[in-house]
């Protein structure tokens, strides 16, 4: 009954009460009341429900005939769900994919998505997610009743598009981490979720990207908050369990000869993680990855990404001649610039460049990383 487990049943749930009658925006308000009264009522995982689906099924159905019933505008779809389905097995039905696809429809925006997503399959409150993404309750709430209105005349009768639902949970796992809830882990839980339900080797390249990347969290900050570089980490803090898993997981996915961005991804990553000292990296095969990755998804992203591996595979004078194929305009690229002039030799420029890149930064740990990065390299210069 931990508060992890009852929010992996909560697709299902929705899902239930849809069935007897109830829409979307109507369940999903249910559920969420019935989490939050079985979170109370069994605190700490105390007095464990042995069925704790079963049990969240009554309590979110009773809610919904209470909303149901305090809406005299509609008697006389009470008349139509009275009568509570006697207690009995849930009929096995794979109605949470359904909900991943309504919850990331092409008609909400990716913050509209995410939210849903979050409230629908995650079964996290409004103000876990508000708290998560720093902004205030309220605004969160608007967020995602908007989002329930758009997709409330939505009807699921086509396969979903799972292109668009490994975005939402990509844009989910990117947030990073603040707040009562770690959206690193659950866009690792929910796409677990979704690859148990999805044949798709897309669906195990995310999954796999994920964990490969997660792996590296212990060791990407110091004790004083601030960045570590990918080369200078301490390779022994990262996780070898979820770099096992993923190596593993990718592996499969590989093998079945249908290679999308996921999965390149999640190869660029296995390469780094393979690695066990940064010396030791094989940027060559790095950089043909990235090529693949680049005739995948033509992203001016991953071009900038792949002018650093070619920096380190012929060095830092082919990577700034890559580095002028993207355009200026997109983001950390004089960050990119700054480091291969580094290591060029052109402390100035890398100066100047180190401290246009603070100036641009979104996050105060990027920022503060880079300030330090500029004045070291004109404390050199003196």
């Amino acid at each position: 009954m931990d508060e992890t487990a009852l929010r992996s049943i909560v697709p299902g749930v929705i899902a239930v009460l849809v069935r007897r009658g109830a829409d979307f925006a109507s369940a999903e308000d249910a559920v969420q009341e019935a989490l939050a009264e079985t979170v109370r009522e069994h605190p700490g995982g105390e007095e464990p429900v042995r069925d704790a689906e079963g049990w969240l099924i009554t309590v979110a159905w009773r809610r919904f005939l209470d909303a149901t019933r305090a809406d005299s505008a509609r008697r006389a779809r009470e008349e139509r769900v009275e009568g509570q389905p006697a207690p009995g097995p849930v009929p096995a039905a794979d109605d949470t994919l359904q909900l991943y696809f309504l919850c990331a429809h092409p008609s909400l925006t990716p913050a509209s998505a995410v939210a849903l997503t979050l409230r629908a399959v995650g079964g996290l409150t409004t103000r876990q997610i508000a708290e998560a993404y720093l902004v205030p309750e309220a605004t969160m709430a608007q967020r995602i009743s908007r989002a329930k209105r758009t997709v409330a005349g939505v009807r699921l009768d086509r396969p979903g598009d799972v292109a668009t639902v490994l975005r939402v949970l990509y844009l989910v796992f990117n947030e990073g981490y603040s707040g009562e809830v770690d959206l690193v882990a659950e866009a690792i839980r929910l796409t677990r979720q979704l690859a148990a339900r999805v044949d798709h080797p897309e669906v195990a390249g995310l999954l796999a990207l994920m964990l490969l990347h997660h792996a590296r969290r212990p060791a990407r900050t110091a004790p004083d908050g601030s960045l570590v570089p990918l080369a200078e980490q301490d390779r022994s803090r990262w996780d070898t369990k979820a770099i096992v898993e993923g190596v593993r997981i990718l592996q499969a996915a590989l093998a079945r000869d249908r290679l999308g961005e996921y999965q390149a991804q999640a190869a660029i990553a296995a390469l780094h993680a393979d690695a066990p000292r940064a010396e030791e990296t094989d940027w060559p095969q790095i950089v043909e990855w990235y090529d693949e990755l680049a005739r995948l998804t033509d992203n001016p992203v991953v071009r900038l990404n792949r002018a650093v591996a070619v920096g380190e595979a012929d060095g830092p004078r082919a990577g700034l001649a890559a580095l002028e194929e993207v355009d200026e305009s997109v983001p950390r690229h004089a960050a990119v610039a700054a480091h291969l002039h580094e290591r060029a030799g052109d402390l100035a420029k890398a100066a100047r460049l180190y401290a246009e890149a603070a100036h641009q930064a979104s996050g105060l740990a990027e920022r503060d990383h880079l300030t330090h990065r500029a004045a070291r390299l004109n404390a050199r210069r003196r």
